[in-house]
């Protein structure tokens, strides 16, 4: 069954002139050079960090970090965020629009992504995810308490988990409601009373004249003709970070109240550009 949203609209046609191909060999060159380099440099780093420690990860969480948030730079897309990190263990959810909001979450914070089995099986994505630690799902109910088990290890570790709700991605214009499922795994009689959950909005705004949608991937969209229209834009846009205030698991009945409250908290963002509460 295929999950993914589709716009009533089809996406718009993507036309490289020439002078959008020079862009694209003076961004994608040094950007390749910076993931890949940087891929290299944390799977070495990781030979030792895993015997010491583990599942804990206390050094190659910063270099994602580092990669992502100059991956921004080098595109020439303005990056800011508002609101404050959680410090508390827990998860982050959050709205998703493109495959850009992976580089922009990182960028900001230490994190591990929860995904879609498949995702591991994409070249390149899936490279990058299974060397940053993404936490790899199947959409099995058979598969629900071993899942849940292994959340439960990873957030024990002190890992913060982010996952986005929707389950699928859109055009950037929406925030869809949120699915429950993977709220289940914070109810544990282990977890329920430590962790807390912070709502993210992640708002993409376009380069001047260009459609609102324009760093949206959704669909049945390609990553490498999207790639290339990023790489190509002579003017670029912004993303935005809206951190919302954390909510503990423990003042709600049950998943469908807490997954409710994150998805009206990341849609306010969404709307405002502003935290919820402020």
């Amino acid at each position: 069954m295929n999950i993914s949203w589709h716009s009533e609209d089809p996406p718009d046609p993507i036309r490289i002139p020439f002078a959008g191909w020079l862009l694209v060999l003076l961004r994608g060159l040094p950007l390749a050079l910076l993931v890949f380099g940087g891929l290299a440099i944390l799977l070495m780093v990781r030979l030792a960090e895993r015997p010491l420690f583990g599942v804990r990860r206390p050094v190659t969480p910063f270099i994602t970090q580092f990669v992502c948030r100059n991956a921004f730079r080098l595109l020439g897309i303005n990056y800011r965020t508002r609101g404050g990190l959680m410090r508390r263990n827990g998860a982050v959810v959050a709205n998703h629009s493109s495959w850009l909001d992976i580089f922009a979450l990182n960028a900001r914070k230490r994190i591990y992504f929860v995904s879609k089995a498949e995702v591991a099986t994409w070249p390149g994505i899936g490279w990058l995810a299974q060397a940053t630690g993404t936490v790899f799902i199947e959409r099995n109910p058979k598969k629900a308490r071993e899942q849940a088990e292994l959340f439960e290890q990873r957030l024990l570790a002190g890992h913060k988990l982010l996952f986005f709700p929707e389950g699928t991605s859109t055009d950037g214009l929406r925030v869809l409601p949120f699915k429950t499922t993977l709220f289940a795994a914070f109810f544990t009689k282990e977890l329920r009373e430590q962790l807390h959950v912070q709502p993210v909005s992640v708002r993409f705004l376009p380069p001047k004249g260009e459609p609102d949608r324009f760093y949206g991937w959704w669909g049945d969209m390609d990553f490498g003709p999207h790639l290339l229209k990023i790489l190509a834009a002579p003017r670029q846009g912004a993303v935005e970070l809206i951190y919302h205030p954390p909510l503990k698991v423990s003042d709600f009945p049950d998943r469908k109240s807490l997954a409710a409250k994150a998805a009206e908290m990341v849609r306010f963002g969404h709307e405002t550009g502003r935290p919820a509460g402020n």
